[in-house]
Formats: C-alpha cells, sequence, structure tokens
C-alpha cells in the first residue's frame, strides 16, 4: 500500500482532558488523512491497518494513531 503525503502537511494527535482523540491537521494534513484513508478502504487493499506516531509523520509529542480496517459481517 502507497500512502500520498501532500507537500506542507502537518499532523498532530493528542488525548483531551476528557479523554477525546484530538487529531490537528492543516488543509495538506486532512488530504493526507483523506488519501491514507481512502487507499486503506480500496477493496483491492491487502492492508488492514496504519500506524503513525511522532516519529513517522506526526508532529513531536504526539500520541500515536492506529487506523484499522475491519469487516462487519
Amino acid at each position: 500500500m502507497e500512502f500520498k503525503w501532500e507537500d506542507g502537511f502537518t499532523i498532530a494527535t493528542r488525548v483531551d482532558a476528557d479523554g477525546a482523540i484530538v487529531i490537528s491537521a492543516n488543509a495538506a494534513g486532512l488530504r493526507s488523512l483523506a488519501h491514507h484513508l481512502m487507499t486503506l478502504a480500496d477493496e483491492e487493499s491487502t492492508n488492514s491497518h496504519f500506524h503513525l506516531d511522532e516519529y513517522n509523520s506526526l508532529e513531536d509529542h504526539s500520541v500515536e494513531l492506529i487506523v484499522e480496517k475491519v469487516e462487519v459481517p
């Protein structure tokens, strides 16, 4: 699976005081995430998930983000 990254993207994640997951991104970051989700959703994709963290595409101090594709019967 190949992910498309938009030039100049920034994406950060955090858990707020109420326990909600917050994803903050500029327009290029949002488009990049949209590309990733569409790639993962592709019926021909053999991957079932992707990981992002501060060492792989997210801003410093971001919490790890794992997106999984599941099949619901």
